[in-house]
Order: structure tokens, then C-alpha cells, then sequence
């Protein structure tokens, strides 16, 4: 019987050891593809949500690496105020009175009368039992009274859950970008929630902005990718590409070319502007390994289209650089 043990020991951490190294290949292979988290910093915007705009119609993945502090929430609900509050079972006069009891008969019983007298200890059970299911039916029959008092036919008011058909509302706004890749215009393209008012000079600094990034990533070019990025993005970027070279593999990627691009969001605030935009491009993009160039995973051949929203930044007299990536969630 205790021989069975060590062989089931050595199975089990067999099989640990295999899903842990698979994990760990998907890790390396696709988890910059994968397009399930972001990293870098949007300012105060950091863990607010994008607008969803015609490039990317699905919400973006939220930023969960970031050295921007994520701010304080509330934890605790509090009923809004003056709404009645439904007392539990054993609250409120309902507590009380059993505990009365409960501490009567229990006295009684220490006195030697116990409850009801000679019934002895299961009679004092049964006796609980019944208390308590009286007290529970009386409590339900006040409360259904006083719902039915306050619930006058006609006067309830219904509210609309959903602010899209609320009269004069709208989606929040996008701006296409149909120069950037060349896609076409949309008929009658919404507005963009644009509050630095971008240039025609911005919009192909930011098409510039991703072929660069992406192909100094393929060739692991630091130097380009530092003067590229923010600090912040930098530092996450070359955990990337240190990973990967730990896992003697490389993320071989070329051929860039922006498809469609839209503005989610550009503003101001503190001494900086921000723009974030979601960019649809194609990319031939592939994992390969470091010493002999084999194909470990992807397309080394043909292209691959992606989805991502880029923040950059800028402050005065500087130009854009890349301070976030969002890939988009699936749904």
C-alpha cells in the first residue's frame, strides 16, 4: 500500500513539471501577441477605460504593469441614505425576544425548572424551534404589510440602465484617420474627444511612431527603442526582450504597415499632453529561436494583423513618444 505512494509522488510531480514548462512556453511565444494585458502609464488615465472607437470596436485590455499608483477605492457600500433598512431573523425586536427566551429558559433550566419544566433538554430544543419558526412567520407578515403600504399602485418610477437611449445622448466620439495607412474614410466619421486638437503632422509622427517601435523590437535594437519610448515603456519592453532571450528564442517581427487608425483620446494635464489611439496594422511577426533561426512559433512568412492602443506623450519642446500599449480583449 505505502509503495503506491512514492509512484504517485513522482506521477504528480511529473505532470507539475509539464504543465509549468508548457506555461512557460506560451509565455515566451505568444504572450506579446496574446493582447490580454498592457503596460506603461496614460497619466491620471492610467486605469480608465479607452474609448471604443471603429479600429477597435472591443473594449481594451486594462494596464496591469504600471508605475503609476492605482488609486484608493472604496470597499465598503453603504446604503443610500434614508432607505429602509431590512432587519435579518435575529435582529431588532426579533434578536431580542429569542434571546430573552433563549436565556430564559436556559436560567430555568440551570434552577431546575427548565423549559416548560419537566420536559427536559429536548423539550427545551423543540420549544426554540418553535419560537423561532413563530417569530420568523410574524416578521415576514409585518414586512410584506409594509412593503404592500409603500408600494402604491402607478407610483413607482423605472429608470433606464442603459444611457445610450437615454433622448439626446450619444457614444462617446472617434475620429478616423483614413491619411494614416491609407483605409477609407467612414460616411459622416464621429468627432473625436480630441482636447489638444491633434495635427495632420501628429497623426503621421504617431504612423512613423509604430513602424519604428515595431521593427526596433524585431531587430532588439535598445538604442532606437529608448529614444522611442518613455523611460517607463523602455523598462518593460527590455523585460520582454530579456525573456525572451532567457527562453533562446526572438521575436522576429518586419514588414510594418499601418491598415486603419483612429483617435480614441488626446489630452492635457499637468505639463504634458497625452494622445492615445487605437492602430490596426499587419506585421509579419514570429518567434524564432536565437542560434539557429528555426521557427518556434507564428508566421515567418506572411503577415499577421493586430490590434493595439498606443499612448504617447509629450511635453513642451519635445516630440511623441511611446508611453503605453493596450492590446484589445476578446469577446
Amino acid at each position: 500500500m505505502f509503495s503506491a505512494v512514492p509512484r504517485f509522488a513522482k506521477i504528480a510531480a511529473i505532470v507539475v513539471l509539464a504543465a509549468a514548462s508548457s506555461v512557460a512556453t506560451f509565455d515566451a511565444a505568444d504572450a506579446r501577441r496574446a493582447g490580454s494585458s498592457g503596460f506603461g502609464s496614460r497619466g491620471t488615465r492610467t486605469f480608465d477605460t479607452p474609448a471604443i472607437t471603429r479600429t477597435a470596436p472591443t473594449q481594451a485590455a486594462p494596464i496591469d504593469r504600471s508605475m503609476t499608483q492605482r488609486p484608493q477605492q472604496q470597499t465598503t457600500t453603504q446604503p443610500p441614505l434614508g432607505a429602509p433598512q431590512r432587519p435579518g431573523l435575529f435582529g431588532g425586536f426579533g434578536g431580542s425576544m429569542i434571546g430573552g427566551l433563549i436565556a430564559g429558559g436556559l436560567l430555568g433550566m440551570m434552577l431546575g425548572h427548565g423549559f416548560g419544566g419537566g420536559i427536559g433538554f429536548l423539550g427545551m430544543l423543540l420549544q426554540i424551534g418553535l419560537i423561532v419558526l413563530l417569530i420568523s412567520f410574524a416578521m415576514r407578515f409585518f414586512a410584506n404589510r409594509q412593503r404592500t403600504q409603500y408600494a402604491a399602485p402607478g407610483s413607482g418610477s423605472s429608470y433606464n440602465m442603459n444611457p445610450m437611449n437615454n433622448a439626446g445622448a450619444s457614444p462617446r466620439p472617434s475620429f478616423s484617420i483614413p491619411s494614416i495607412g491609407g483605409a477609407a474614410a467612414a460616411p459622416k466619421a464621429r468627432q473625436a474627444n480630441d482636447e489638444i486638437g491633434l495635427q495632420q503632422a501628429d497623426l503621421d509622427r504617431f504612423e512613423h511612431l509604430l513602424t519604428e517601435i515595431q521593427s526596433a523590437y524585431g531587430k532588439e535594437d535598445y538604442a532606437t527603442l529608448r529614444r522611442l519610448t518613455t523611460p517607463e515603456a523602455m523598462s518593460y519592453l527590455a523585460e520582454e526582450l530579456g525573456e525572451n532571450a532567457t527562453s533562446g528564442v526572438r521575436n522576429s517581427v518586419s514588414d510594418v504597415r499601418l491598415l486603419q487608425g483612429d483617435i480614441a483620446e488626446a489630452w492635457r494635464e499637468d505639463n504634458a499632453e497625452y494622445a492615445t489611439l487605437a492602430m490596426r496594422y499587419s506585421s509579419i511577426d514570429a518567434m524564432v529561436d536565437r542560434t539557429t533561426g528555426k521557427l518556434v512559433d507564428g508566421d515567418d512568412r506572411n503577415p499577421s494583423e493586430t490590434t493595439e492602443l498606443l499612448t504617447f506623450v509629450r511635453k513642451p519642446g519635445s516630440d511623441w513618444t511611446l508611453s503605453a500599449i493596450q492590446g484589445t480583449e476578446l469577446h
